[in-house]
């Protein structure tokens, strides 16, 4: 399944030019890479983008940036089984449900990027927030019987 994610698959939320894409299959083993990098995408080496946690597990995961040149485009692959494939899809459907919520995340989003100026330390940061963030998102999921 291919899903776009991220903040600018939420109306109303503050984005940088950048679409991110979400790419779920069985098993990150048996992904065939050769079409994405004929295509001129890039496998990005960062730790981040290979190994994702969640609580206290640790998820693998691989990300693919644009060719030099191109849109924009992030294609984060995840296993379909994967809880972090999950909290992505939760993530934007909350987000797209509740005005609120997804203005606050905005706010916070966009001073913190204005104090934060390295993308690592911006990212650790968002990290310390989510997890309050996805408490409300899972209640939310359970009164809404919610599921990706």
């Amino acid at each position: 399944a291919t899903d776009h994610i991220g903040s600018t698959s939420v109306p109303g939320l503050p984005a940088k030019n950048c679409i991110d894409v979400m790419v779920r299959v069985e098993r990150l083993s048996d992904l065939d890479v050769r079409p994405l990098l004929d295509a001129g995408y890039r496998e990005r080496p960062e730790e981040w983008n290979r190994v994702e946690s969640l609580g206290t597990q640790l998820h693998p995961k691989r990300v693919f940036a644009p060719p030099v040149g191109g849109r924009p485009v992030n294609i984060h692959v995840r296993e379909v089984h994967r809880e972090t494939a999950r909290y992505a899809l939760l993530f934007r459907d909350f987000l797209r449900a509740n005005e609120d919520h997804r203005d606050s995340w905005g706010r916070f989003k966009v001073r913190l990027a204005q104090e934060c100026p390295d993308l690592y330390v911006y990212g650790q940061m968002k990290a310390t927030v989510q997890p309050l963030l996805m408490a409300l998102a899972e209640q939310w999921a359970s009164e809404h019987a919610w599921h990706p």
